[in-house]
């Protein structure tokens, strides 16, 4: 097998990350961010080191789980100014946007954007790094992906201040995100060596941190730092990689129950490492290796020991995050969400994620899960 593996985007990382917008000048900006960023002191600091000689437009009508209505909105914004630079604020959905915006942008007004900058304040859905924009199609409670090498930001800015705000619902959600995209792309069917080293190092990382900067130490900067730097490299992992089914039933809870997205994954998970180390050995052993660099267990359990240890600490960090383990959990109606079990399998086998899994699930496999996950 050929292994085609590129590094992008330019990551800038730390307390003086942000001094990068300061070469910018003579330029139109689109600022894509989050509606509560419009304003705040967050966005002011960027807005800092933005010399006075750009033009700059804000849109900030961005949701989450982005609609497609808002996109077209980012659109009539990016038609009106025809933005030299995009710079994209905010957690997944106002990146996806972006990129929603300028894919959609560029191709109604035939001009190309010069640089796409990409500065996260959630750790957790590497967008910032990926070249995939999840967007949400309303009418019909679908969610399609846009996909396209280019989509990946130019620069991404990892300004760790950035997260310190977050509550800890969203920093538990955003961090079981990253462990999501770890364990899929560790055993997706185009993981190398390369991928690898990120997926293992990403899942150590959040192992050993996420719950205690979520529910001990929210305000220690090196270790908000390292989660920061943790979903970048995820997200790194994933872009190559691939992902897997644990993604496409999760993005169906989204659409349909409204769970947010790394709630969705972190429900799913278990049950899917779970499936995807009985049906494959390859995925076995991945598994049970970075269990054991990870210090999860020692270097002689064995692998459906390691396995086991894996779906056990998914679940114990979630009860120490007070997340809701199933759809039951959340507020979900049982019968609801047992109603729209051919939905969410027909919808999660067309998933861009779904082909990347290591074995292909059958209906009937697909089923058992989600009715784990309905709890």
């Amino acid at each position: 097998m050929v292994v085609d593996f590129s590094l992008k985007p330019h990551i800038i990382s730390g307390k003086d990350s942000l001094d990068t917008l300061d070469a910018i000048k003579d330029q139109t900006i689109l600022m894509v961010c989050d509606p509560f960023l419009d304003g705040s002191e967050e966005l002011n600091k960027i807005r800092s080191h933005v010399h006075a000689k750009n033009h700059v437009e804000v849109f900030s009508d961005v949701k989450p789980n982005p609609p497609l209505t808002n996109i077209i909105a980012g659109v009539r914004v990016f038609e009106k100014i025809v933005p030299t630079i995009i710079i994209a604020v905010g957690g997944g959905s106002a990146i996806d946007t972006a990129k929603g915006i300028r894919f959609f942008g560029e191709k109604v007004t035939n001009k190309k954007v010069n640089c796409f900058i990409g500065i996260p304040t959630t750790s957790g859905t590497g967008s910032e790094v990926t070249n995939t924009a999840v967007i949400t199609d309303e009418k019909n409670n679908v969610k399609f992906p846009i996909m396209d090498d280019y989509l990946t930001p130019d620069i991404s800015i990892l300004f760790p201040e950035l997260v310190m705000s977050a509550p800890a619902s969203v920093a538990a959600y955003s961090g079981l995100d990253v462990l999501t995209h770890s364990l899929e792309s560790l055993v997706a069917k185009d993981a190398n060596l390369f991928t690898e080293a990120f997926s293992e190092k990403a899942m150590g990382v959040i192992l050993d941190d996420l719950v205690e900067v979520v529910m001990k130490q929210p305000d220690n900067f090196e270790l908000r730092k390292t989660v920061h730097e943790a979903s970048t490299a995820a997200g790194m992992a994933f872009n190559a990689a691939g992902l897997g089914f644990c993604h496409a039933i999760a993005h169906q809870l989204g659409a349909i129950f409204h769970v947010p997205h790394g709630l969705a994954c972190a429900m799913t998970l278990p049950y899917v490492v779970e499936y995807n180390a009985e049906h494959s050995e390859t995925a076995l052993h991945k598994y049970a290796a970075a269990a054991r660099k990870c210090g999860l267990v020692g270097n002689g359990a064995g692998d459906k020991v390691a396995v086991k240890k894996i779906e056990r600490t998914i679940n114990q960090m979630m009860s120490e995050m007070n997340c809701a383990k199933s759809l039951r959990a959340f507020g979900v109606d049982h019968n609801e969400a047992v109603k729209e079990t051919d939905r969410v399998i027909e919808y999660a086998k067309k998933d861009a994620t779904f082909p990347g899994n290591p074995v292909v699930p059958s209906d009937d496999d697909l089923r058992a899960v989600y009715q784990k996950v309905i709890g």
